[in-house]
């Protein structure tokens, strides 16, 4: 026996608590992008994975902030097309929470949360210092179903900290300790 869904009618309302709660864990991106003014901005998303590697791709869905009003991780890759991907740790958890507090667009999320942030290598958009891992995408394409919108890019770089992976094997060797999101809400 199981229970059923309707995703598409009578639960079209629940349908992230059910699919957020169910599809799990699902790795944190801490997406930083940077607007015309030059402010960066921190936002953390869980709908967010790697979705190839020829070319190496990631796709994280940011939402509205207001019905037809985008968050400003859309609103700045689509003016930039470039956006850094931070994988988050048990060491900076703490912090990534401190990024969803919905500051203001002229306000940037680094310093209300304390990250220290490093220059990217091919993107204008810095990278989280603090991360254990740091992935500079460019925008290959976005696609807008309904009011989601789904963020295709393309990985150009990635940096990891030392002790974390072998360079050679490019293999695990320890010190990594990713978070996941378990469920909806927390």
């Amino acid at each position: 026996m199981s229970i059923e869904f309707d995703l598409q009618g009578e639960h079209a309302d629940r349908a992230y608590n059910i699919l957020a709660s169910l599809v799990t864990p699902r790795p944190i991106a801490l997406i930083t992008t940077i607007n015309a003014a030059g402010v960066v901005n921190a936002a953390p998303f869980s709908f967010f994975n790697v979705f190839g590697s020829n070319p190496p791709m990631i796709a994280v869905a940011p939402g509205n902030r207001a019905p037809g009003v985008p968050k400003d991780t859309a609103k700045n890759i689509r003016e930039t097309r470039e956006f850094v991907v931070n994988l988050v740790d048990e060491a900076i958890a703490e912090q990534m929470v401190r990024c969803s507090d919905g500051l203001p667009p002229e306000e940037s999320e680094i310093s209300h949360a304390g990250f220290t942030i490093a220059s990217s290598v091919v993107v204008k958009c810095p990278r989280i210092a603090d991360a254990p891992v740091s992935m500079e995408c460019r925008e290959h394409s976005t696609i807008e179903v309904g009011t989601n919108r789904l963020v295709v890019g393309i990985v150009h770089r990635v940096h990891v900290r030392e002790g974390i992976m072998d360079p050679e094997s490019c293999r695990l060797i320890g010190g990594y300790a990713p978070i996941g999101r378990m469920a909806s809400p927390d």
